[in-house]
């Protein structure tokens, strides 16, 4: 039997990579699916390859976040898995001594304002059923110093928390609403194409890049999606506040053998 069926589900960043794995997944277990991007054409043929609904949203927005409440006014489960690394709009630098306030202000109003703003209308959209799941995407970033990367680590950070706080609150209401964050390190999409290419040395890059993960490889979005599935599922109503790392084994410690 299918494990999400008569659930609306609503993912954010859904257009490519992570989020559309979601949805796609989201889709075979049974679930309504809504696909949301700020990127229109490409959100919209997303849903078609994958027979779901798209509603345009910029997740910084909170007159976009408005429009989807009067459209969705109830929901069960809500993944807020739109983010950027802040690099796409800006080379850097990303350090903590030379980064811009303007680019360090541009990663946290995505990653952020985004996932605040979807909390706060997940639970609006939940509490009169007094129950759902919000699945925040941080990162392994969250959980780590990021030199190079300070927004981003900093905002994955605050995800992580937040994750917690809007578990309790839930809780304290007497609500069943479920919160939990996923934390994946190195996921295979296209944002890494830029750094691996297409040459034959692709394979040689990362096979370098993973070197220092356990499991020696990246991992897929398939896999960070079964997450999603098992938390937007009632197979998990009894899990809340906790995060869930997809890293390959890189937290655990080193596999190398004993000299």
């Amino acid at each position: 039997m299918a494990r999400l069926n008569g659930k609306t589900c609503i993912v954010t960043g859904g257009a490519q990579g992570i989020g559309r794995a979601i949805c796609e997944a989201y889709a075979r277990e049974g679930a309504k699916v809504i696909l949301t991007d700020k990127c229109i054409d490409a959100g919209q043929q997303a849903a078609k390859e994958i027979g779901c609904e798209f509603v345009e949203l910029d997740v910084r927005e909170e007159s976009h976040w408005e429009r989807i409440s009067k459209r969705y006014p109830q929901i069960d489960v809500l993944v807020n898995n739109a983010g950027i690394t802040g690099f796409e709009d800006s080379p850097g630098p990303h350090d903590p001594e030379n980064s811009s306030l303007e680019d360090w202000r541009a990663v946290h109003a995505v990653n952020n304002d985004g996932t605040f703003l979807g909390c706060r209308y997940a639970l609006k959209a939940m509490k009169a059923a007094g129950n759902g799941s919000i699945i925040n995407m941080s990162s392994r970033s969250g959980l780590i110093g990021i030199p190079g990367a300070a927004a981003y680590a900093a905002s994955k950070a605050a995800i992580r928390n937040h994750t917690k706080s809007v578990a309790l609150y839930a809780a304290q209401q007497g609500w069943k609403i479920r919160c939990n964050s996923i934390h994946p390190a190195a996921i295979l999409t296209p944002i890494w194409d830029a750094m691996l290419g297409d040459g034959p040395d692709r394979d040689e890059k990362m096979a370098t890049l993973v070197a220092d993960t356990p499991l020696k490889r990246f991992g897929t979005v398939e896999e960070v999606a079964a997450m999603c599935v098992y938390l937007a599922s009632d197979e998990s109503s009894y899990t809340t506040g906790v995060e869930f790392t997809l890293d390959g084994g890189l937290l655990a410690g080193s596999a190398a053998s004993p000299g």
